[in-house]
Order: structure tokens, then C-alpha cells, then sequence
């Protein structure tokens, strides 16, 4: 696929190729099979075997790899033939945001489960992945932790990466430290619900503090988290409820199931305070714009909801203003979580993403 006929691509013309058995037709054969499953299965029950990537800083990095066998790889159309000839089989690494952890993939892994090889990881500090120290909690780290996930879990191979909020923050700092990455390993981006600058980090505080701890107050609970961070984090449950309301008002545009709402609270609930602290700074002095241009050199998605109240769909609109060629999916009404929210019109634009991805690596 050219890259102006990535460009021009529509989600018609999808379907159309889709009839014609191509690449993108078998994989939204297996994303509407799976996603009924992805449906019937509860959250955070998706599980493989884990492994651990130990950072640079010797932090230990929990992984999750989703394997395909070789041999059905060997039989797709796409992966068929030898040599310089041949499509090699592309790596997707699922990069999760902000207080969530890997389960925030849940409808993307199950619908490219046995399709495409995955992987997933809980960034530092999070989820079942190691406790950073505070100096190291930083965006530019991050970079270097995916970077480090990529070499060490999808080693051969091209790869894709795809990140939500924070996770697309992570893929910018790795471009920007590593630009060789871009073109060469990474073949195609995804960035959902994210931004590379001009955040304005009240927005994420909301629904991570005690409803009682608003505006400046909970600012103050940050810069002094050192005093106060188990007191916090007593308030955020003796407040639970409270907290669900707000989940369901920042994370999402609309009505979604309830069990949608629990499941992202669970996860916010789960990050102490003093990691929604150490990370909280880096938010407000985010300034990456100028190394986006960058990624240009392969297919880029930008994914996100219109009434987005976390990352609004203003900066999204500027990813795709300064990615040459990038695609823009904006979800009328859905909200932060758009890949819970939207997934239906997420995994199809992430059909679009990987196609073209692996049509990329097989004219390099």
C-alpha cells in the first residue's frame, strides 16, 4: 500500500478489500468474532504467560506476550511467499495510559488474539510491573522502557506500536530519544486519547483524588504527597462511590455499561497516590511537538473521542496536523476511554493501521 493510499483510504473502500479476501478482510473477520468474545469474557481475565523485562534502572517491567502459531501464520495470504518476497509476520505492543494498567487493552487483545502476535505491558509503577523511584518517573523514561520492551519481547521482526494518554506519550519520548527506531523497527503508530504537549494536568486530577480534594486543594495533596499520600489514599476509598461518578463523568462521553465504569475504577483505585504524584509533574512540562513531524515516515493513526474532558480532541487534531499523512479517527461523543468506549470503530481503524503497517515492512 502506498502511502497516499493509506491517506485516502476509507472505511468503505475497507470493506471492499475486505471482500477481495485481502489482508484487511481476515483480520475484521476475526475482530467481529472476537469481539462477542471480548464481550462474554470479564475484564482483566485475558492472561498469558508472564515475563519480565528488567528496565535500565533495573526496574522489572511485566509483560504479557499473546503468541500466534507459526504454522497458520505460514498459511495467511499475507505472510505467504520467500525471501525478500515475502510479508514478515509484524509485533503490536500495547502501551497503556495513566493509572490503568495492560487490562485496558481488553477488546483489542481479544480481537487480535491468535490473529496478530501482541504485547503488553504494565508500565513502571504500575499494574504488576515494579515500583519506580521518583526520579525516574518520567516521561523521557518511559521512552526508554518501550524501547527496552521492544527489543527484548519482539526482537525479530517489525513492530507496531499503539499507546493510550500516557502510552502515547511514551512512544513520542522513544522517537524523539531514539529516532532510528521510526521506519526502521516501528512501522506503524497508533496514538489514542494523547497528546505531546500543552496538557493541562488538572484535567487528569479529578477522577484520582477524593472528591473533596478539588482544584487547588488537590493540587496542594500532590506538591506534599510525601506527607499525605496514605491519607489520600484512605479518602479515595472511603469515597468510593463518589469516585465511580467521576470515572463515568471523565473517562467516558456517554452511557456505557456500569461494568465499563467499574472496571476503570478499579484500576485508578488500584495506582497508590504517590505514583499518580510522582508521574504528575512531567504532564504540565510536556513539550514534544516538534519530534512528532517524525513519525510521518509510517502509517500513523490518531485515535479519539470528541468529548474527550482528559486529553481533548484538540490536541489530537495537532498530532494529525504535524504527522504527514496520519490518518484521524474522532468518535462522536465517546469520551477518554474511547478503546473501552468506541472499541467496535477503534479495532477497525487498528485493522486499517496493521495492514498497512505490514504493507510498509514489505517494500523496505
Amino acid at each position: 500500500m502506498s502511502r497516499r493510499g493509506w491517506v485516502l483510504g476509507s472505511l468503505g473502500g475497507a470493506v471492499g478489500l475486505a471482500a477481495a479476501g485481502t489482508a484487511i478482510g481476515l483480520l475484521r473477520e476475526q475482530r467481529l468474532v472476537s469481539r462477542r468474545a471480548g464481550e462474554a469474557v470479564a475484564f482483566g481475565s485475558l492472561r498469558s504467560t508472564p515475563h519480565t523485562v528488567v528496565a535500565d534502572d533495573g526496574v522489572p517491567l511485566h509483560v504479557e506476550i499473546d503468541e500466534v502459531d507459526e504454522a497458520d501464520v505460514a498459511r495467511r495470504p499475507w505472510t505467504r511467499g520467500t525471501g525478500k518476497g515475502r510479508t514478515p509476520q509484524v509485533t503490536v505492543v500495547f502501551v497503556h495510559g495513566y493509572c490503568l494498567n495492560l487490562d485496558c487493552w481488553h477488546f483489542q487483545r481479544a480481537a487480535y488474539r491468535g490473529l496478530v502476535r501482541t504485547v503488553y505491558y504494565d508500565q513502571r509503577s504500575h499494574g504488576r510491573s515494579g515500583r519506580s523511584d521518583r526520579a525516574h518517573a518520567t516521561i523521557d523514561q518511559l521512552g526508554r522502557d518501550l524501547k527496552h520492551v521492544i527489543d527484548t519481547a519482539a526482537p525479530d521482526g517489525p513492530v507496531v506500536v499503539v499507546g493510550h494518554s500516557m502510552g502515547g506519550m511514551s512512544i513520542v519520548a522513544m522517537a524523539e530519544q531514539f529516532p532510528e527506531m521510526i521506519g526502521e523497527k516501528v512501522v506503524g503508530v497508533g496514538l489514542v486519547s494523547t497528546t505531546a504537549g500543552g496538557l493541562d494536568p488538572s484535567r487528569i486530577l479529578v477522577p484520582l483524588v477524593p472528591a473533596r480534594l478539588g482544584g487547588t486543594v488537590a493540587r496542594r495533596a500532590v506538591s506534599t504527597l510525601q506527607r499525605g499520600h496514605l491519607t489520600v489514599d484512605r479518602a479515595r476509598k472511603v469515597g468510593r462511590l463518589i469516585g465511580m461518578m467521576a470515572t463515568q463523568r471523565f473517562a467516558f462521553g456517554g452511557e456505557v455499561p456500569q461494568e465499563y465504569v467499574a472496571f476503570v475504577d478499579e484500576m485508578l483505585a488500584a495506582t497508590p497516590f504517590e505514583v499518580v504524584a510522582d508521574f504528575f509533574p512531567h504532564f504540565e512540562s510536556l513539550d514534544k511537538f516538534h519530534t512528532v513531524e517524525h513519525l510521518g515516515s509510517v502509517p500513523v493513526s490518531v485515535i479519539c473521542g470528541t468529548a474527550d474532558r482528559v486529553t481533548s480532541i484538540g490536541h489530537s487534531r495537532k498530532l494529525h496536523s504535524r504527522i504527514p499523512d496520519s490518518r484521524l479517527l474522532e468518535c462522536e461523543g465517546a469520551g477518554h476511554m474511547v478503546a473501552l468506549e468506541r472499541h467496535d470503530r477503534v479495532n477497525a481503524e487498528l485493522d486499517q493501521l496493521i495492514t498497512a503497517a505490514t504493507d510498509h515492512a514489505s517494500t523496505r
